[in-house]
């Protein structure tokens, strides 16, 4: 699916580029953030992200469940 993009180049027309803060000018098209409570949420929204993909890779990869009778050794050790 890449490499079906790897030439591809977006950017924004001249008059959405003049609209636009500089943080995402040339980025998009259509108005730009109006305040900084724009960027604030943005910004929030984002780290809640961030942080909800870290936990769901590390309890992913480290579930952290010694007990011998917990569901994922039920399913993890029946043999075929």
């Amino acid at each position: 699916m890449v490499c079906c993009f790897a030439g591809f180049t977006a950017s924004a027309c001249e008059t959405c580029t003049r609209k636009q803060s500089w943080l995402l000018r040339n980025a998009t098209h259509g108005r730009g953030p109006d305040t900084r409570w724009d960027y604030l949420i943005v910004a929030i929204v984002a780290l809640l992200v961030l942080v909800t993909l870290f936990y769901s890779i590390k309890w992913l990869l480290f579930p952290g469940e010694q007990s011998a009778h917990h569901i994922k050794n039920i399913v993890l050790n029946e043999r075929p």
